[in-house]
């Protein structure tokens, strides 16, 4: 498994993140967005998906309500979901998550809810709150991921 640890000082530094990762995301793609509220996950999510559209005034609401949201862009459609609020792990389900897995690529916010449903291989981003505006990044990741992990630090260690 590949692992990384980033710093991330600022906002600006998790949407350089985002937009990093935009650029190595492929169909069939999972990445499972971990962290505390506030901790800076839907911040992450948007960046990436504006980057992917290639559309950095991309209205992207937070799917806390709608559970979730579908972008169309070049690569793949990006699904959004949000599982704060569900109930059972089936649930998502319901929400498209078979169809994101088949030809799409699926940000999934507190995928601690899918318990064992959580799909494998996929991308592990966990964000947590250091000092002020600064976080902590962790990414880990399977064998579909490794030299894309080692690709992103790379790039974001050289600006």
């Amino acid at each position: 498994m590949a692992a990384c640890d980033l710093e991330l000082p600022d906002l600006d530094a998790t949407i350089r993140l985002g937009a990093a990762l935009a650029r190595l995301i492929r169909v069939g793609d999972v990445i499972a967005l971990h962290g505390d509220l506030g901790a800076g996950k839907t911040e992450l999510a948007r960046a990436l998906i504006r980057a992917a559209a290639g559309d950095d005034a991309l209205i992207v609401p937070s799917p806390t309500f709608t559970l979730v949201e579908t972008y169309d862009t070049p690569v793949a459609v990006l699904w959004h979901f949000d599982l704060y609020r569900i109930d059972t792990p089936e649930q998502v389900w319901e929400l498209g998550l078979e169809e994101a897995l088949a030809d799409g690529v699926a940000l999934i916010e507190w995928p601690e809810r899918l318990a064992g449903l959580l799909p494998s291989p996929r991308l592990d981003l966990t964000l947590r709150i250091a000092q002020g505006d600064a976080r902590q990044a962790t990414l880990a990741g399977g064998s579909t991921w490794t030299d894309r992990i080692d690709a992103l630090a790379g790039a974001l260690a050289h600006g």
